[in-house]
């Protein structure tokens, strides 16, 4: 494909300017022949689905041709760079095919035996969990995913999967390494130890109290609330509701709270950024609809950004469209910002310098 010149309200500054696009990368001069594609349009960082499961579905590892689709529905809703928070499958193939979007991993899913989802997480015995950690942070790039917490058999409620100390350890191992580490957390223990213990991002947080949210925001812990998925804690909860009545209870009342728990985290300057938990039960390319959700705690461009300039920086990737800058970058027709339905309608999708997605 050709180069192509653009002329917009460019993110994050939100000034007109003018861009060409040459050899896969953002230029600020003119580039002789380039195609112009728009003159009026907005033009954003590529979004980033921050929670997404490439390659996995509920049964488990995906084939190719699956996940090929996954990675397709998540860049023609205009996510070009997607950390995979767990996955049974190696997506390292992903990384040559040019037209699907880029991926920041975290290895699989680490969870205590028959203390999670069947078929997704190595199960390891918490004794076993810094070793394991260690495995899954040279299978990355960059991120190692714990399970925190999950519903327990034999008290009836969500608790913990790993004594404090082991965690501890677990997590300096990782950064030893170089890695990061993130978990899943729905309750109130699991998040409270963990932040304690040095991790770097909690998922959900449903739990999170003032005195974790204090800590998170002082030690920039980002926050990934999947704000879709918390939508449903009823629904997961309800088959509970006769054999595991305190559970049941529980999981509505996190719900209940969950726009007051992740408002106090963005009141106070804790990192949030969004991720739709694409993989099982919510489907692929749903980040706008995660960027509504996220508007509703904090507004338009509090939203906007979680899902693109600030996450991109957060994950180690340019987070404007300066000169030199790969060409990573989705063109609306009007401003998202005043109708965030915006987002599912997308002029252009521009990965690597070239068109893979348009109206």
């Amino acid at each position: 494909m050709g180069d192509l010149h653009l002329r917009g309200v460019v993110f994050p500054e939100c000034e007109t300017k003018e861009l060409w696009i040459h050899d896969g990368l953002i230029h600020t001069s003119p580039v002789e022949s380039a195609q112009t594609i728009t003159t009026q349009g907005w033009i954003v960082p590529g979004l980033v689905d921050a929670h997404c499961h490439i390659g996995m579905g509920k049964q488990g590892a995906m084939d190719a041709a699956t996940t090929r689709a996954q990675g397709e529905a998540d860049r023609n809703a205009g996510v070009l760079l997607i950390r995979v928070t767990g996955s049974p499958a190696d997506t390292r193939w992903v990384d040559d095919e040019v037209d699907l979007p880029r991926l920041v991993r975290a290895g699989q899913h680490i969870a205590a035996p028959r203390r999670y989802l069947p078929n997704l997480p190595v199960e390891v015995e918490p004794e076993h969990l810094p070793e394991q950690v260690a495995i899954e942070a040279k299978k990355s790039n960059g991120w190692v995913k714990l399970v925190g917490d999950w519903i327990d058999r034999t008290t009836g409620d969500i608790e913990p999967l790993w004594p404090a100390d082991v965690a501890a350890s677990a997590i300096a191992v990782a950064h030893e390494l170089g890695a990061r580490v993130t978990a899943h957390c729905f309750a109130e223990q699991s998040v409270q130890e963990l932040v304690r213990a040095g991790i770097d991002c909690i998922e959900h947080g449903t739990g999170l109290d003032d005195a974790t949210i204090d800590i998170m925001a002082a030690n920039q812990v980002a926050l990934v609330p999947t704000m879709i998925n918390l939508a449903r804690f009823p629904s997961y909860a309800a088959p509970a509701a006769e054999k595991f009545p305190t559970y049941f209870a529980h999981m509505n009342k996190l719900y209940e709270n969950r726009l007051e728990t992740v408002g106090k985290a963005r009141e106070a300057s804790v990192p949030i950024y969004a991720g739709t938990d694409a993989g099982t039960v919510l489907q692929h390319g749903l980040i706008p609809d995660e960027v509504a959700e996220l508007a509703a705690v904090g507004g338009a461009d509090f939203a906007l950004g979680a899902a693109s300039w600030r996450a991109r920086r957060w994950l180690g990737f340019p987070a404007d469209l300066s000169e030199g800058t790969p060409a990573d970058l989705v063109v609306y027709r009007s401003d998202p910002r005043r109708n965030l339905e915006v987002l599912k309608h997308p002029a252009f999708v521009i990965l690597r310098g070239n068109i893979v997605a348009s109206d």
